[in-house]
């Protein structure tokens, strides 16, 4: 016993000690080919990211080097692969430039890798706090919307580099799309001709060569156009020179001057790096039937991000792209994650001095199709036609990503959403049912459905829902006009409590006071297939024993025996309607 619990203890600090004793020859060639093919994939996302982020090209390969490393050894996914992001780059650099900072400067790399530190602080917290649940109140069009409003921003600020207009970073959406309109006269069409031909080159590379990485082939063939067309000397600009060798140490330049400036930024990353890699891990896992563990994703996160800070890697994330092409090669461990990043540091170690040739236009073509890939247009559609509620935060989210802080508009979108969660929660479903004279069980339906006649003694409702402190003013209300409709002899009310999921001290003061003013009618509150776990707060607040313990029964049928020989004999015998099968036994008027 001790023995397994120190197991248990070592799985949770070291939790690759769990999947390690299952690689052997064969998982590690499969993982070697997925490294191999994620490698490849990461190296033209990598600089993109970081140009959107408005760090120096390298330090998103850095993050593709370390990130995933830490994050498949601490995580739980099989399959998830972490690495630069393109919504944490976006917000890392509208945080950034709002504090006046210049992109690729010291100060802002300084800045951004502090930003990392203190995100990558928070999800540790949260992991090791076992608050792995809290993504689970985040509504998934929190996230649609605010990554379909970053995809627009992406866009519109990459417009200028395909253009080769100059027009200053850092402004307001409606601020930068004026600029470009004012200065479109002044495009530079070498520019734009070697963008096109990037993106053109890409579309087509994927659907003709579909197993090649097109961005990277598009990127190639771009630089070489840029290089026929004379480069620089035609007023093309270039990435320019960028270091080769390991991550550097970064410690040193991670400071907290900015402390107050960063906090609330660095929760937002925090956040939303959480909830992007929980879903992933999660969509994979369908496919796989992997058991995830939330706590422990979040630790895995959380470190990855500490001490990526600390090798020059910024803030990183799971990547829908490179975890599901992960799992879609083969990959069968985490150590797939760890040789891609051994290889890309192999393969810019390379390539390194080719990145130079690199055109911006070309980089911002890259970064348009990346950017355009992440609008899930299917999804959008199906929420706007089934859900108002849930395209209300959609399209909150989407403007507020536009024409706000990206921060606040994540935080935005989670508020709505759990404002109309709590909404939904606190406005339970209250129908009225009676057996179904046509059905040979005379099932309850509800009377919505199908006109029923109901019994003029004792009305019947199934209430969905919680009843706590939220929803005991709803339901009240409810119950109280339903009686105002309802016939003055009804005496008794029977709740079909299969859909009640709990109920609280206040819910449960309610349900006694309730249950005071139907004796007073001369009859009683009842219910029916309460599930226990729902009586809890009942039992022990002992207000299930102050209702009574006869008014609580296991099924309609038991409760019907009960209830119906109750019903006052002279309303039944001039009673035409005859509603329950135990009203068979009841007598006619003349016997009374």
């Amino acid at each position: 016993m001790q023995i397994n619990l120190a197991e248990k203890v070592l799985h949770r600090i070291f939790p690759f000690l769990e999947w390690w004793p299952e690689v052997n020859k064969g998982t590690l060639k499969a993982d070697l080919i997925a490294g191999l093919t994620g490698a490849v994939i990461v190296l033209p996302q990598g600089v993109a990211f970081a140009t959107i982020a408005g760090l120096p090209p390298m330090y998103g390969l850095y993050t593709a080097m370390v990130t995933p490393i830490v994050a498949a050894l601490f995580g739980s996914s099989r399959h998830l692969v972490s690495g630069p992001n393109t919504a944490i780059s976006l917000v890392i650099f509208a945080t950034l430039t709002n504090m006046g900072l210049v992109p690729g400067t010291e100060d802002f790399v300084a800045n951004a890798l502090t930003i990392t530190f203190l995100a990558g602080a928070i999800q540790l917290a949260l992991g090791l706090g076992r608050m792995g649940t809290l993504v689970n109140f985040v509504s998934h069009v929190v996230l649609v919307g605010f990554t379909a409003g970053a995809a627009i921003l992406i866009i519109e600020s990459q417009l200028k580099h395909l253009l080769g207009l100059d027009i200053e970073s850092g402004k307001s959406f409606v601020h930068t799309v004026r600029a470009i309109i004012l200065n479109i006269n002044h495009t530079n069409p070498y520019s734009l001709v070697v963008g096109a031909f990037t993106f053109v080159f890409a579309i087509l590379s994927k659907r003709i060569f579909p197993k090649l990485p097109n961005l990277l082939t598009g990127l190639v063939a771009g630089s070489l156009l840029a290089y026929a067309f004379g480069g620089e000397s035609v007023g093309l600009s270039l990435v320019g020179e960028v270091p080769r060798g390991l991550p550097p140490m970064s410690v040193s330049i991670i400071h907290f001057s900015n402390f107050l400036d960063i906090l609330q930024p660095a929760f937002a990353i925090a956040l939303l790096g959480l909830i992007q890699s929980v879903a992933i891990a999660r969509s994979i896992s369908i496919k796989s039937e992997q058991q995830l563990d939330n706590n422990q994703e979040f630790v895995g996160q959380g470190l990855s991000n500490i001490i990526g800070s600390m090798f020059s890697s910024y803030g990183g994330a799971g990547s829908f792209t490179r975890s599901g092409l992960n799992y879609e090669v083969g990959a069968k461990t985490p150590m797939s994650a760890i040789f891609a990043s051994v290889l890309l540091l192999i393969i810019v170690l390379m390539v390194a001095p080719l990145i130079a040739y690199l055109p911006i236009a070309s980089m911002a073509a890259a970064i348009l199709i990346v950017a355009y890939n992440l609008i899930d247009l299917d999804f959008a559609r199906t929420v706007l036609k089934s859900s108002k509620r849930q395209s209300i935060v959609m399209i909150i989210t989407f403007a507020a990503t536009l024409l706000t802080n990206l921060d606040s508009a994540v935080y935005l979108g989670v508020i709505f959403s759990l404002v109309f969660y709590l909404q939904k929660a606190s406005t339970p479903n209250l129908a009225v049912m009676a057996p179904d004279p046509d059905d040979a069980n005379r099932r309850f339906t509800y009377l919505l459905r199908k006109k029923l006649p109901e019994c003029p003694q004792m009305k019947t409702l199934r209430l969905d829902g919680s009843i706590f402190f939220g929803s005991v003013n709803h339901i009240s209300t409810e119950i109280r006009e339903l009686m105002d409709e309802a016939s003055p002899e009804v005496h008794t009310l029977l709740i079909v409590g299969q859909g009640i999921n709990f109920i609280d001290v206040a819910g449960s003061e309610w349900l006694l006071h309730e249950a005071k003013r139907w004796e007073q009618k001369g009859g009683g509150l009842y219910f029916t297939g309460l599930k226990l776990n729902a009586q809890e707060t009942l039992i022990r607040g002992g207000f299930r024993k102050e209702i009574g313990e006869d008014h609580f029964f296991v099924s309609k049928e038991e409760a019907l025996r009960q209830l119906v020989p109750k019903l006052r004999d002279d309303v039944c015998a001039s009673c035409s309607k005859r509603i329950f099968q135990e009203c068979e036994k009841r007598p006619p008027f003349d016997q009374i």
